[in-house]
């Protein structure tokens, strides 16, 4: 199932551009172009670095996008949300009405993201909604009675090569992508970035939300480099004119 409408409120994708400004940092192939083949950088500590601006690859806003009809393991509540934004065309999406996007969405949305190292925590800028997000990684825990909020409570560490994050406390009833796939207060999110060369982060996302699905189910999405761009400015509600024409099933 499909949602006829989805991420209305959204302009087609469009990256800003420095016009010639290349970053020093970006190892280059003879003509000039980024060699996104290239080994991934590392931070003094050695660790990947993970910052630039990252482009997600070819999801058009659905989480389940490589799954089979009826892999997706809903609970009765799960599904039942489910098919009641999908019969809604999208029209009561939060998005729509320029709210906050949150996780895992914001990776899986047709528009870019920027990754910030810092010690002790890694900053997400998000182009869409000019939103972003914190990634701890100063050793401490979850909180353990959060006020919810869109974006959850994030914290990081490394196994490897691979930033583990581990995410909780977020809203009831959110969009965890475009196609309205729900999640509850319940969500422990956990993503895996592995980046595997200079231009690419494999990405696993595993849900396990218990009131909406009747176990952890887990998903893989590529993050691409967009090598000398930069995030443009996003307004959210300018030249808004779709969210009239989501009507469905009332």
């Amino acid at each position: 199932m499909k949602l006829l409408v989805t991420f209305a409120v959204l302009a087609a994708g469009a990256f800003a551009q420095w016009p010639n400004q290349k970053s020093s940092k970006v190892p280059r192939l003879p003509d000039g172009k980024p060699n996104l083949s290239a080994p991934a950088p590392k931070t003094p500590d050695g660790h990947p670095d993970l910052s630039g601006v990252w482009q997600p690859g070819g999801s058009v806003g659905d989480i389940a996008k490589d799954l089979k009809p009826g892999e997706v393991p809903f609970t009765p509540w799960g599904v039942a949300l489910y098919k009641q934004r999908m019969e809604t065309q999208g029209k009561y999406d939060p998005q729509a009405y320029c709210v906050l996007s949150g996780v895992p969405r914001e990776d899986y949305v047709p528009y870019p993201f920027k990754i910030l190292n810092s010690p002790g925590v890694i900053v997400v800028l998000y182009e869409a909604l000019h939103s972003y997000r914190q990634i701890f990684t100063d050793g401490r825990a979850l909180p353990k009675d959060p006020n919810p909020t869109w974006m959850g409570y994030s914290i990081g560490h490394w196994d490897g090569d691979t930033l583990v994050v581990e995410s909780s406390g977020f809203i009831n009833e959110g969009w965890m992508d475009n196609n309205g796939h729900p999640n509850s207060e319940a969500l422990k999110l956990t993503e895996r970035f592995h980046r595997r060369d200079f231009g690419h982060i494999d990405l696993s996302l595993t849900i396990d939300d218990p009131k909406a699905y009747t176990r952890p189910w887990t998903v893989k999405e590529t993050l691409n480099l967009q090598a000398d761009d930069e995030l443009i400015e996003y307004v959210c509600s300018e030249n808004e004119k779709d969210l009239h024409h989501l009507v469905g099933k009332q």
